[in-house]
């Protein structure tokens, strides 16, 4: 099996790539209000900023600043998917080895994460997590897709709106692994 490590840095910035075990779902921007308040109930006890985040039906990804002295975001997702999954109703595909932990079938059990190195690093994952429902398709301008912190930041002044502009025909990985 491979030997998955985690970079724990106190008080650290990361990126987050979160999936649903079942990606032809749309369980994320389905229930979007429930994943809201499961992110909500978490920071509350836990707290942590939220950088960036573009939800999508299948996936997620985000940028998160922990406060100072707490590397536990593994911790915060687990806290995130449980209370995400608990206010969904049960039905979906359970593979044996999730029953026999009395687990549900909604996420994946790992998911990517990377450290933000710098500000550079930062910067092109904000940018990121902005232009990824583009990326897949689901609209041609970024300032298009509701479940995004696009728009926040656009309130702040960080973004024009206009950011990316029409991206209609847009080519590359855009930082994907194949």
């Amino acid at each position: 099996m491979t030997g998955y490590r985690r970079n724990f840095v106190a008080g650290g910035c990361y990126f987050f790539t979160v999936n649903l075990a079942d990606r032809r779902q749309e369980l994320l921007t389905e229930n979007v209000e429930a994943l809201r308040t499961s992110f909500r109930e978490t920071q509350q006890r836990h707290p942590f900023s939220i950088d960036a985040i573009v939800v999508l039906p299948d996936h997620l990804h985000a940028v998160w600043t922990l406060p100072e002295g707490d590397t536990d975001f593994s911790m915060r997702w687990r806290l995130i998917k449980t209370s995400f999954s608990r206010r969904l109703t049960a039905g979906e595909a359970v593979s044996d080895s999730r029953a026999a932990k009395g687990e549900r079938g909604i996420w994946q059990r790992r998911y990517w994460e990377h450290t933000i190195r710098d500000e550079g690093d930062f910067a092109r994952h904000i940018d990121y997590v902005h232009i990824n429902p583009v990326k897949h398709g689901l609209v041609t301008r970024v300032s298009d897709w509701p479940y995004s912190s696009f728009h926040r930041m656009v309130r702040d002044g960080a973004y024009p709106e206009d950011w990316a502009g029409d991206a209609t025909g847009l080519d590359g990985e855009f930082g994907e692994r194949r």
